[in-house]
């Protein structure tokens, strides 16, 4: 018998069955281990879990209030009494650290953010309630002056500039009443220069060598920030933070802010936002020892929830994968509003 091919046979019924003889001999075969549920747990090489989670929090002066951000649907200013309660339901569902940011009444705002280094002031206050309430909770608290300062800035503001050396000095003052107030993290978030290592020496001298820096190290001058501003009422009362804030485009420039953090010691650095830099936290991942955070913020999670409520995404599935993908760019923890509503699926 001949061994050419019958010339009647049609080309494609050869090619077809070439290439399925061909697809018999292969040995690497990725699809066995993706088979089943269980399999796909077995290898899976990142897992959220609820220990990464960071909630943060928005409190505000006043007494059995709870509002609603408009443009986080889901989040909400508590009163203190209220975020007591919101406190203790969420370390109930396993989520072990919460993150604290006031909303400050535009009275007791000013140039120079007095009212940040005030030992009674709304988050002294609400530290020290908390740490009563739920005394195993871990507790951050944000270091910066924009939600105190009357521009709307991270800095003290003169003729249009920000000052940074003369801001990082009140910065000392808001990092030492915070750690007296029971504060287990100081969180550094305005970017000024040689803040993190003022700060350390400060909080060592006064005999707080337990309190941690989580510092923002590589935080980008982005867009994605409106909604937290609106929460807060702290937008700038004019131009934008790009002087202090790194430019977007840059990559190099954060592996230097984290260097200098760490040498001024931090305890553990952070990138924010998350999603349009998951490229930085892999680098910075494979940069440092420390552990990375990353900051799920506000426009990120308004995104999520504004396309859900046009029934475009499947919000759960959405949320997780969005979360997971911070994970497997390197990330050890996740400041991130869903932490609550993650909490309650990973159960």
């Amino acid at each position: 018998m001949s061994d050419v091919a019958n010339p009647s046979t049609p080309q494609s019924e050869v090619s077809e069955s070439s290439i399925s003889q061909s697809a018999l001999s292969v040995t690497q075969r990725p699809r066995r281990l993706r088979r089943t549920e269980a399999l796909r747990r077995m290898v899976r090489e990142n897992t959220l879990r609820v220990e990464d989670l960071i909630y943060p929090l928005f409190v505000m002066e006043g007494e059995g209030q709870r509002e609603e951000i408009p443009s986080m649907p889901d989040c909400y200013r508590y009163t203190l009494d209220l975020l007591l309660t919101e406190v203790q339901e969420v370390y109930g569902l396993g989520i072990g650290a919460i993150a604290l940011f006031p909303l400050i009444p535009y009275d007791q705002k000013d140039n120079a953010g007095t009212e940040s280094y005030n030992p009674n002031g709304l988050i002294p206050r609400a530290v020290r309630a908390i740490k009563q309430a739920v005394p195993k909770i871990l507790v951050i608290t944000d270091v910066a002056l924009d939600p105190y300062s009357s521009e709307g800035h991270d800095g003290i503001v003169q003729d249009g500039k920000i000052l940074n050396d003369e801001t990082v000095a009140v910065l000392v003052k808001q990092a030492l009443v915070q750690a007296e107030a029971g504060a287990d993290f100081v969180a550094p978030s305005d970017m000024m220069d040689g803040r993190v290592g003022a700060i350390r020496k400060a909080l060592d001298a006064e005999g707080w060598i337990n309190v941690g820096i989580l510092a923002y190290s590589a935080k980008y001058a982005s867009a994605y920030y409106g909604p937290f501003r609106d929460a807060l009422d702290s937008a700038p009362k004019f131009g934008d933070k790009k002087t202090y804030q790194m430019d977007a485009a840059n990559a190099r420039e954060a592996i230097k802010e984290v260097d200098l953090d760490i040498a001024e010691g931090a305890d553990i650095v952070m990138v924010k936002p998350a999603l349009a830099y998951l490229d930085i936290i892999c680098q910075i991942k494979q940069h440092t020892n420390l552990p990375v955070a990353a900051y799920n913020v506000s426009g990120e999670y308004a995104m999520i929830k504004a396309a859900a409520a046009q029934g475009w995404i499947d919000e759960k599935k959405v949320i997780l994968e969005t979360l997971t993908s911070m994970k497997r760019a390197g990330a050890d923890l996740i400041l991130t509003y869903f932490a609550k509503e993650v909490a309650l699926m990973l159960q």
